[in-house]
């Protein structure tokens, strides 16, 4: 790690340590670098294609290709060709940060595109902000936290464990078990599904981590064993997920007996597990079951260039983002940071999961809440929707029962 990464991290530590913050409000416009007198723009990729979270990134690096080119067909951006300049974050919140950098000031980016855990982003967060850079992150994640240079177009809390926790009411739970890796989203997560669940009258019988870097979950599944709780909740990410998995179905629960709920297992992680997961289930905002004519394009079009592979939601979601930005950019008439902040309320794009707009005050988009149960094809079946699209709500302002200072 070089000293400069380190200190970005530290700043990132601190950031993550206050739970979340409307930050970015003050942030002087630093020079851009950014060159469009040519005939394409630089836009940068930064996605893990090696360590634990390469197992998920590596389908968002693959579908923000295929937008690319589908927008380089069609005439670019503000007639301009897509020049991406690909880096690995390499699973490490610290390479996270030292490449963004580069991609902003170095290879002179127009926005990045990318990153997978909270810990990622909020390592990018100080660097895109002290460059009046842009991100685009495609993960649904913990919430409280909105920043004028990130459009987050995955879920917020609002829109994805909310949505979860309802509809685990509905089907009766009453005890619930927490299994998360170690790190800000599944600890910020689960601070709110125990205050939802205080709501809700479900019990937390349990709640255990593991760092996101190991898989053995032998003790912390041992207890879930011994607390027989109705249902899992698993804020795992990564290939952790399998040593969960493997400890889970090795120690005799099963789908029957003590389901689990994911939050982060899709349609590419699912095969991935070494077990037979059919009957889990999963929130998220978007299946590949969805049925539309839009998803039906999207789902030949990635098959097309990626044979045999299934779409998900984060992938879906970073596909979105680059059509967000190209219709901002153009809505715009410009690349520049502040003019494309400046038009960004209500831009839309008819996306696979549905028609999709901007929020302009933080910076989300609004969603509907799905949940999914695997079948025998590692396909999820809809068995749960909101009756809506949800509004973004990332500071949790419209819920009564949230305290942001509880412990």
């Amino acid at each position: 790690m070089t000293a400069a990464a380190a200190a970005v991290l530290a700043a990132a530590a601190t950031l993550s340590a206050c739970g979340g913050s409307k930050t970015g409000d003050k942030t002087a416009s630093a020079a851009s670098c950014v060159k469009t007198e040519g005939g394409s723009i630089k836009l940068g990729f930064l996605n893990s294609t090696s360590g634990a979270m390469s197992i998920s990134e590596q389908t968002v690096r693959d579908s923000l290709k295929l937008a690319a080119s589908e927008i380089n067909a069609a005439g670019g951006i503000l007639d301009k060709q897509v020049e991406f300049v690909e880096e690995d974050g390499a699973s490490d919140p610290a390479i996270f940060a030292e490449k963004i950098g580069k991609l902003l000031t170095s290879d002179c980016v127009a926005a990045v595109f990318g990153g997978w855990t909270s810990a990622s982003r909020k390592a990018m967060l100080p660097v895109v902000e002290a460059n009046n850079g842009l991100l685009f992150y495609p993960v649904q994640y913990e919430g409280l936290e909105a920043s004028k240079n990130i459009y987050y177009t995955g879920a917020t809390t609002n829109q994805q464990i909310i949505p979860a926790m309802d509809f685990l009411k509905s089907k009766g739970t009453k005890t619930l078990f927490l299994a998360g890796s170690d790190y800000v989203f599944p600890r910020t997560a689960n601070k709110i599904i125990k205050q939802y669940a205080a709501e809700l009258g479900i019990k937390i019988v349990g709640e255990e981590y593991v760092p996101l870097d190991k898989d053995d979950w032998s003790t912390q599944v041992a207890k879930i064993v011994k607390a027989k709780p109705d249902f899992v909740f698993n804020t795992i990410n990564g290939s952790s997920n399998v040593g969960f998995i493997k400890a889970y179905y090795e120690q005799g629960l099963s789908a029957k007996t003590t389901p689990i709920i994911s939050v982060s297992i899709a349609e590419e992680e699912a095969p991935a597990m070494g077990k037979n997961v059919t009957g889990q289930f999963a929130a998220w905002n978007y299946f590949q079951s969805v049925k539309s004519p839009t998803n039906a394009t999207f789902i030949k079009a990635f098959q097309a260039k990626y044979p045999d592979r299934p779409t998900s939601d984060p992938m879906e979601a970073a596909y979105t983002s680059l059509y967000l930005y190209k219709n901002i950019v153009e809505k715009a008439g410009s690349f520049d940071v502040d003019k494309v902040n400046a038009a960004a309320d209500g831009v839309s794009f008819d996306a696979p999961e549905g028609k999709v707009t901007i929020n302009g005050k933080n910076h989300h988009i609004a969603k509907t809440a799905l949940i999914g149960q695997i079948n025998a094809h590692n396909q999820f079946d809809i068995v749960w929707s909101s009756k809506k699209a949800i509004e973004p709500d990332p500071f949790l302002e419209g819920y009564s029962w949230w305290n942001a200072d509880a412990k």
